[in-house]
């Protein structure tokens, strides 16, 4: 680990004009990236373009010997090819150089070789060099292919960076999955399936623990002419019993309590989750320009797997 972190430190060294220009090319292409590699090169080359695409930046990856075998047809004339190779030798590469330069498009070199085929017949040079593998052989890529990984999330937070790339931009290409949720899921979502639980200020507390145990929320609303004045939780109930011997007289008014924690129904959940940890609460009050909507409750956010 120490080896490959010190492989991995010692690229900032390397880092030059080429890395600019090339950066500057991939973000001012009207076309994709081409990412291509072979070997274990290829396998960072997907990854490569995994994060490229979901971090806005169109790209593929071409299996460098299955581009000389038809694939080539993949690349654009507008497109940006990146190609990564630890000895930029290898007889793929350097029977795939000529063909990609004969489309005239910008290649970009990740190689640990300066002095090889392909660094000398790419527009940049992107320096991956490292003095040994962390195999104690010096045989299986280990940190040469760390570094390729590190020179290739280089280049992807700058130009997220470069284009000003936001969580919600973020968010568009991760619509699935807790991530997904975290980042695009809104109140007003959760409470299409939830019941609304809802008394009047003068209503008896017979009534409310009705009402609470009917929508099995824990929780209802207090409301007057459809503005909230407060809420009444089962554990108002439970001190409520604890207190007194009876309550045959007592209404929600009596026990309810004002100024509840309100959130908007086009508020993110995340945001909802933070106030409910924040004030160590159960249930949010949905409320649109003050005309009650629904509760929120914590069991039906961490149903939807966001936390």
């Amino acid at each position: 680990m120490l080896s490959e972190s010190e492989a991995i430190a010692k690229l900032t060294e390397f880092l030059d004009e080429n890395f600019i220009e090339a950066t500057q090319n991939i973000y001012n292409s009207k076309g994709r990236l081409v990412v291509t590699g072979i070997g274990k090169s290829a396998i960072i080359a997907q990854k490569m373009v995994a994060t490229f695409n979901s971090t806005g930046t169109p790209s593929l990856f071409l299996h460098a010997s299955e581009a000389i075998h038809g694939d080539l047809g993949m690349v654009q004339n507008d497109d940006s090819i990146i190609c990564i190779s630890k000895s930029g030798n290898s007889p793929e590469i350097k029977v795939l150089v000529p063909l990609l330069k004969r489309f005239g498009n910008t290649l970009i070199a990740i190689t640990g070789n300066m002095t090889s085929f392909l660094a000398k017949g790419s527009d940049f040079v992107l320096n991956t060099t490292v003095e040994a593998e962390a195999c104690p052989n010096n045989l299986a890529p280990t940190n040469s292919t760390t570094a390729q990984l590190v020179m290739g999330d280089a280049i992807a937070v700058c130009l997220m960076e470069m284009r000003d790339f936001k969580p919600e931009n973020f968010a568009v290409y991760h619509p699935g999955g807790a991530l997904g949720k975290k980042l695009l899921l809104r109140v007003k979502d959760m409470l299409e399936h939830t019941l609304k639980p809802m008394v009047a200020p003068d209503t008896p507390i017979k009534k409310v623990i009705f009402e609470i145990s009917e929508k099995r929320l824990g929780v209802t609303a207090v409301v007057d002419e459809n503005k909230v004045v407060g809420i009444i939780t089962d554990g108002d109930i439970r001190r409520m019993l604890n207190d007194r011997d009876s309550f045959t007289d007592l209404t929600a008014k009596d026990i309810m309590t004002k100024n509840p924690k309100l959130i908007p129904s086009t508020a993110m959940v995340a945001d909802a989750l933070n106030i409910l940890e924040d004030f160590s609460i159960t249930q949010l009050v949905v409320v649109d320009n003050g005309e009650y909507k629904g509760v929120l409750h914590l069991h039906d956010i961490l149903k939807e797997g966001i936390v």
